[in-house]
């Protein structure tokens, strides 16, 4: 039994997670600890708060009694709203405290683009204007091509909790680019586990979204592969060699 440890904010999506677990059809068990989301506002502010070392620190005891191999952060926003070297501190603080290794869902995003090696990838966000752009620019600050950004307006985790398919493949349609080798949908807060051979259907393109990469993350850091196709492309890629 592989045990993975995730940290989640509030209470909006987080019944994605024992969906993934049971998609994933195997010896993996997924354990999810709450940490404080303040008021769910999607400001800068409070986006940087959430994702303070006291808050997540809070939460690792549990997930380490729980026989945890590895923890992901599991906010995309309360990641790279810290920058690119700010989110890397953010990590290694994590894994310092946890004594495990660990990640969050921003490098979750950027690990997962290099494994589909997607050269150009769109941006389909629920987040306002300036926390979409914040993420486009950790993208690229990673090496990564962001050929278009579609933001929401910046919807509540609230909100987005209640969102079905529709509303879903209706933000990941309006996000797609021509030209872009994958749709990102970066919101923990949105459930997308059910609907991903939906979106990948319509937009004839891999799809990565926020609680998929999570967990594929977690996977990534305890060095296993689980070919589950309900879950997209990402798990059922086979890894790229590096010549």
């Amino acid at each position: 039994m592989t045990a993975l440890g995730f940290l989640y904010p509030g209470h909006s999506a987080e019944d994605d997670y024992p969906r993934i677990e049971q998609l994933l059809a195997s010896d993996i068990r997924v354990d999810l600890v709450h940490t404080d989301a303040g008021q769910g506002a999607l400001r800068l502010d409070g986006l940087r708060e959430i994702g303070s070392p006291e808050r997540l620190a809070s939460g690792v005891e549990e997930l380490r009694l729980a026989g945890a191999e590895a923890v992901v952060w599991a906010s995309t926003s309360g990641s790279f709203v810290h920058g690119w070297e700010g989110a890397h501190e953010q990590v290694r603080a994590l894994a310092r405290t946890a004594g495990m290794p660990a990640s969050s869902t921003s490098f979750a995003f950027v690990h997962a683009v290099r494994e589909l090696d997607a050269r150009r990838v769109a941006v389909a966000a629920t987040y306002p204007d300036d926390v979409a752009d914040l993420f486009a620019g950790f993208l690229r600050a990673a090496g990564v091509e962001v050929v278009s950004v579609r933001s929401a307006g910046g919807v509540t985790a609230a909100e987005t909790a209640g969102w079905g398919a529709k509303e879903v493949l209706a933000l990941a349609q309006e996000g797609d680019h021509a030209g872009a080798d994958a749709v990102l949908l970066p919101d923990t807060g949105l459930h997308t586990a059910a609907h991903l051979t939906l979106l990948e259907k319509e937009l004839a393109k891999p799809v990565l979204t926020a609680n998929q990469v999570t967990v594929w993350e977690a996977l990534r850091l305890v060095d296993r592969r689980v070919n589950a196709p309900r879950l997209g492309a990402l798990f059922t890629r086979e890894p790229i060699v590096q010549v």
